[in-house]
């Protein structure tokens, strides 16, 4: 593999260590859903996408990443960079770079979070509160975009970008839920303020159950430094594909319907995230961590399949 790609794995491994909150599933969470999109969709939905996101604009640095020398074959590059693009919406995050940064960082739009409480065991809806971030909107509004003829190939990149990355980010249980407790009045802020580490642990070893959630596939499939770093992602996306086939999950897809979506997640946060095992300052036990994995592997295989489907809907034709 490239620089670039060694460079890829080293984030990902030093974000599994640093104990900041992150915004999203990590930079595998999100190649892993690009693998499998991409295996969803036709040579010619491959063609025209590849084609859109290399008129991406010069300020956006998107259609650098694009790997046009070397000795590997078309497909493996179209590959490599379309696995890419769905983390383009945590790159520029960056402030190193602050042009990018003020352009193109929109910290509100990886997430739609539902204030909740839990009352006698059961999860309850806070009516009068709305839901913060703008995740679902922008996921409707980016794929209206893309399906407008009249809309140039530069202006859908930008938007094939976000979908990929928000379609991701909202299958992540914590990226639609706000829990309100007590400690909490306004909420967790996506569970970035529910630590799993002693009370007390210095700021800088702190950690929190969001951190725990999107870096729970790297932490438990480690890296082998003999892979290269795309056989990594294809080895791992094709374990999770063969426990949850198309086939099966087929049914249920729902495209479009990006309500339902969120509300998939919201509805696992509640169970399955906020578990009775669960204690703050605690490290969440072997049987969390287990089920845990378990959860993220379908909900990053389902959105992958997701967003292949659509976009194989969409530019396939």
């Amino acid at each position: 593999m490239t620089s670039l790609c060694i460079k890829i794995v080293l984030v990902a491994l030093i974000s599994i260590f640093l104990s900041v909150p992150a915004l999203a599933w990590d930079d595998v969470g999100h190649k892993i859903t690009g693998y499998i999109a991409w295996q969803r969709m036709s040579p010619k939905a491959r063609e025209n996408v590849i084609k859109i996101l290399r008129s991406a604009p010069e300020d956006s640095h998107l259609s650098v990443y694009y790997q046009s020398y070397g000795v590997r074959s078309e497909a493996d590059k179209q590959l490599e960079y379309f696995m890419l693009v769905p983390t383009w919406a945590d790159i520029v995050r960056d402030r190193a770079f602050p042009v990018r940064f003020q352009k193109y960082n929109k910290g509100d739009w990886h997430y739609t979070s539902v204030f909740w409480r839990e009352v006698g065991g059961r999860a309850e809806l806070i009516a009068d509160k709305k839901p913060d971030g703008q995740a679902i909107e922008k996921l409707a509004e980016f794929e209206k975009v893309l399906r407008d003829p009249a809309v140039s190939d530069t202006e859908k990149s930008i938007a094939l970008a976000w979908f990929l990355h928000i379609g991701g980010d909202i299958h992540q249980p914590l990226h639609t839920s706000s829990r309100v407790t007590d400690r909490e009045p306004n909420g967790d802020l996506g569970g970035n303020t529910v630590q799993i580490t002693p009370e007390g642990t210095p700021r800088a070893d702190q950690q929190n159950l969001h951190w725990f959630w999107d870096s729970i596939v790297p932490r438990n499939i480690p890296f082998d430094f003999g892979f290269c770093e795309g056989c990594y992602v294809k080895h791992i996306a094709e374990a999770f594909t063969s426990r949850y086939s198309i086939e099966a999950e087929k049914g249920g897809l729902a495209l479009s319907n990006y309500t339902l979506w969120k509300d998939e997640s919201l509805k696992l946060a509640q169970t399955e995230v906020f578990r009775s095992d669960l204690k703050r300052f605690e490290t969440p036990s072997d049987a969390y961590r287990r089920n845990a994995l378990s959860v993220s592997e379908r909900r990053l295989t389902i959105a992958g399949y997701r967003m292949g489907e659509t976009l194989n809907d969409i530019f396939g034709r």
